[in-house]
């Protein structure tokens, strides 16, 4: 097992990203490393890499198309008038301000289908806000992380609809039949763990003011803010912008399809005249810059994660651990969760690594005896281990793209390892008791 292209290319993937590395030259290395230990030439290796960027086009795709309609609601005024409304509170209780960014990160993955892509518009005006109050921003950070990621383990709604439907898809298929009504009840106590988690980052680890400098940019943007929102008001483009977010979330809930969602919410912009055609070029260029690095990020996972399939890496991880189990449930629960956080933390994606999973983890959980239900919470909560942490997860990206939007905070050290260790940690311990119990 510790000659396995997963385990080494994951701490490989770490340690870069820890010592600083770009995200996307560290997933490059780990790739190659992967190939090399599985003993692939650097040309079989960049061959396979290349040939499997195409694994997440439609999700790079798609970041791009809900960054372009987070851009056309910014573009409508609607981000304004939350932005005025958070800016006029007089002495805001920082906890208050904390959880509404969590809330509105829930709300960006169920009921306003934009993701990640509202992050750089509605963070970076309040920097100067949150410096003022001293607001350690990697609580903010966790926050926002909590919100991206807790509502697809447990809501059936937007992402979590898509989630879900893939945990009892991928199970029935391999043996064990749920239907996808049932995992939300699977979920539920690796969620209270997303809530425990949050409540020590809140409440413990960050509560201590931490100063930040008021950079010029940052005044730039809250005084910019200020002002334009002092006149923001809930006009006919607001109206269209809030019939173009029902349509998208509809359109993707009826036909499980982020890309046709996203796309019809712009097309209903445009046809309201939120923003006229001959304008349009500096909006799609604006949403293109919101989540075009994320997109390309994505897309390199996914070249990463086809390198660990092909070679049969993580089968044989799988295979070398589960000769450790034995019967017992326990023991079984440990490892399998183990190696969930392992491939998860290398592809960035719970929602990619699911199918992987299933295929070895079901029929394990079967012969050990664990119940669908026990099965559908290991699943769930494997696939989800290692996005918060992950340096290519969307779940971190997002909130580094608005908190750093003045320099002031770092990927790995102020997103990536507070979200590791306040989610991760919860949710294998409160996956195991899920395990155990259900």
């Amino acid at each position: 097992m510790l000659d396995n292209p997963v385990l080494i290319s994951v701490i490989v993937l770490s340690i870069l990203s820890l010592c600083g590395i770009h995200v996307l030259f560290a997933l490059l290395i780990a790739a190659i490393v992967a190939g090399l230990v599985a003993n692939l030439s650097p040309a079989e290796t960049i061959s396979i890499f290349i040939g499997g960027m195409g694994g997440q086009s439609e999700t790079a795709l798609s970041y791009i198309l809900l960054g372009i309609f987070a851009a056309l609601i910014a573009h409508s005024g609607l981000a304004n008038i939350l932005i005025q409304k958070l800016l006029s509170l007089e002495k805001p209780n920082k906890y208050i301000l904390i959880f509404a960014l969590a809330i509105i990160a829930c709300l960006s993955g169920t009921l306003i289908p934009v993701h990640i892509a509202f992050i750089p518009i509605l963070i970076p005006p309040l920097l100067f806000f949150f410096n003022q109050l001293k607001m350690d921003r990697r609580a903010l950070a966790s926050a926002l992380t909590f919100g991206l990621k807790m509502p697809y383990l447990w809501i059936p709604v937007g992402y979590g609809l898509i989630f879900q439907g893939i945990i009892a898809n991928e199970m029935t298929a391999n043996g064990m039949a749920i239907v996808q009504s049932q995992i939300p009840k699977a979920m539920v106590i690796p969620a209270i763990g997303m809530f425990v988690g949050l409540a020590i980052a809140v409440f413990i680890s960050y509560r201590k003011p931490r100063e930040y400098q008021q950079l010029e940019e940052d005044i730039k943007d809250y005084e910019e803010a200020k002002k334009e929102n002092k006149k923001a008001t809930l006009d006919a483009k607001g109206w269209v912008a809030i019939v173009a977010i029902f349509a998208a979330l509809a359109i993707q809930l009826s036909l499980s399809s982020l890309v046709l969602g996203a796309l019809s919410g712009i097309i209903i912009m445009f046809v309201g005249r939120v923003v006229f055609i001959k304008d349009s070029e500096d909006v799609v260029q604006n949403g293109v810059k919101l989540m075009g690095v994320i997109a390309f990020i994505m897309l390199i996972a996914s070249g990463y994660a086809t390198i660990l399939k092909e070679t049969n890496a993580i089968t044989e991880l799988v295979e070398a651990m589960t000769g450790m189990t034995g019967q017992s449930k326990l023991i079984t629960a440990i490892l399998l969760l183990f190696i969930g956080l392992l491939v998860t933390m290398g592809i960035g994606t719970s929602f990619g690594t699911i199918p992987i999973l299933a295929v070895v983890f079901v029929p394990l959980c079967a012969a050990v005896g664990f119940s669908a239900l026990a099965t559908a919470a290991l699943i769930g909560t494997a696939g989800a281990l290692g996005d918060a942490g992950s340096p290519a997860s969307d779940s971190t990206l997002g909130p580094t793209s608005g908190l750093n939007a003045d320099g002031q905070h770092n990927h790995i050290w102020d997103t990536c390892v507070p979200t590791f260790l306040h989610y991760n940690i919860p949710l294998f311990i409160f996956g195991i008791i899920a395990a155990m119990v259900l």
